[in-house]
């Protein structure tokens, strides 16, 4: 208008200095606007929309690797008069977990407190010792390690990885250990080995943490520490009727594909999402996780169709879980070279490291320690020589520092130690009280009707129960060749 205004009289210098104060009004304004947004910005925490939007659907995909992603895979490796019971494991923890984790895991583990080893009462209950610097919890807070997205988002993406690690442990002792010590076992394991481990790798504060450790995602907090308390359960829980002597071959493979597909995409919540944003480290971080289980995955396949001249849908899908285990702990530290040869190592390991059970004589029945408790400790130590400082600043020792190795080392000994002692002093004195086995008639009869009251029609296992009746009889002539209507069929 002010350019094209020839009624005002204005000369062309004029108009251009009219068209110039108008600018530069306008650029006030919008810098006026931009410290408005900044200043909201700096009221809610810098919370960004984006990193809450992916945060959030990576806590949907990580629980969708327990219900029904682990139970899928667990319960079609189990034979079928066992289905329910181990599917039932997994969601039963999930409920149970969940409980524990708002109550009291979250604020042991992510308390703000600056102890090393354990966090404290900031957060119980959400709402907090209010004579501990305690804070109720509500959609505005934000927690001090991770101002980008509510903190209500961030505890409920850790209470997926809470959950999931106990469930781990059920592979191990899958078909013979009681229900309620099952339940009673993970609520003190939780609260005595999970939330202390969290704390140790995970918050700010935690000595392993401030050691220099690296667990971008759970090799140790959450496969390590599964892993190694499965090896302690399958030990002290004891071998399955028949092991060693008989074949237990899983019921149903297409359940364990079903699982292992669902995990595998529910990794990358897990992986990716542990970027805590939408950025270039969650992008990287579900390149390196891909690749690694494509990797792992063929050459599994491979070794097993060179050795057995047949290769398998379970060795198949076994092998891309034991890749997506080995990259966790370095998937935001390595590139895809290094992803690349741990699927490598990670496919011909797992192979093999399933089949000590059979060399040792421990009943880990779903191979709970041969793929999550290998898997993280041989990918802890791999993610201390690939460690690319490209990716996320921290070298391994192919980059120039050693030192790595020893430190990832360190963390995996600390963990795996307090992991298994602690499980151990668990399961005793559970035996000592409730009992961990079920009675050798129970384990025959299959856990799903034995303890549950319920089987899937034509698993078998359970007894079908035909009420007598007298049978009134009229016959004519010779009655040698009838049968006894009193007698009742065996069941199937």
């Amino acid at each position: 208008a002010v350019l094209t205004d020839t009624r005002a009289g204005m000369t062309t210098e004029e108009r251009l200095a009219a068209l110039e104060s108008l600018v530069a009004g306008q650029s006030t304004l919008l810098a006026a606007q931009n410290e408005t947004i900044l200043e909201l910005a700096d009221h809610h925490g810098g919370v960004d929309s984006g990193d809450t939007a992916w945060i959030l659907t990576s806590t949907a995909l990580v629980l969708m690797m327990t219900i029904p992603g682990l139970a899928l895979f667990y319960g079609g490796m189990a034979r079928a008069p066992n289905v329910l019971n181990t599917v039932m494991q997994s969601f039963a923890i999930t409920c149970e977990v969940t409980i524990l984790w708002f109550a009291i895991g979250y604020s042991l583990a992510f308390g703000e407190g600056n102890n090393a080893f354990i966090g404290g009462s900031e957060r119980f209950w959400l709402i907090g010792d209010p004579n501990n610097n305690g804070k109720a919890m509500f959609p505005s807070t934000v927690h001090p390690a991770t101002e980008n997205i509510p903190e209500a988002v961030f505890m409920m993406y850790q209470c997926t990885f809470a959950v999931i690690t106990p469930a781990l442990i059920c592979g191990s002792s899958a078909e013979r250990m009681k229900f309620e010590s099952v339940l009673v076992f993970v609520a003190f394991w939780h609260l005595l080995v999970y939330c202390p481990i969290a704390h140790w790798e995970w918050h700010s504060e935690g000595f392993l943490h401030k050691a220099g450790t690296l667990d971008f995602a759970g090799g140790d907090v959450v496969h390590i520490s599964s892993g190694v308390a499965g090896l302690v359960c399958a030990i002290m829980v004891g071998r399955r009727e028949g092991f060693g002597s008989q074949e237990l071959p899983p019921h149903n493979v297409l359940l364990t594909f079903m699982g292992a597909s669902l995990l595998w995409v529910g990794w990358f919540g897990f992986n990716a999402g542990s970027a805590i944003g939408a950025n270039g480290t969650a992008g990287f971080a579900m390149l390196t996780t891909h690749i690694a289980a494509s990797v792992a995955g063929v050459t599994w396949m491979a070794v097993e169709w060179y050795i057995k001249k047949k290769p398998s849908l379970l060795g198949l899908v076994s092998g891309a879980v034991m890749g997506l285990v080995m990259i966790t702990p370095g998937s935001g530290f390595v590139d895809q070279t290094g992803a690349f040869f741990i699927g490598l190592i990670g496919g011909v390991l797992g192979y093999f490291s399933i089949q000590l059970k059979h060399y040792l004589g421990f009943d880990d029945a779903l191979d709970a320690f041969g793929v999550h408790g290998i898997g993280g400790i041989v990918g802890g130590i791999l993610t201390g020589f690939f460690a690319n400082p490209e990716v996320s600043g921290e070298s391994g020792a192919f980059y120039g520092n050693g030192m790595q190795v020893a430190l990832q080392l360190y963390g995996i000994v600390v963990v795996a130690a307090w992991s298994g002692v602690v499980t151990a002093i668990l399961l005793k004195g559970i035996d000592m009280t409730l009992g961990l086995r079920v009675s050798t008639e129970h384990e025959q009869q299959g856990l799903d009707f034995s303890i549950h009251g319920e089987n899937i029609p034509g698993a078998g296992g359970g007894e079908i129960e035909m009420q007598k009746a007298p049978v009134k009889v009229i016959t004519v002539g010779n009655t040698e060749s009838l049968p006894n209507l009193n007698q009742v069929a065996p069941s199937p």
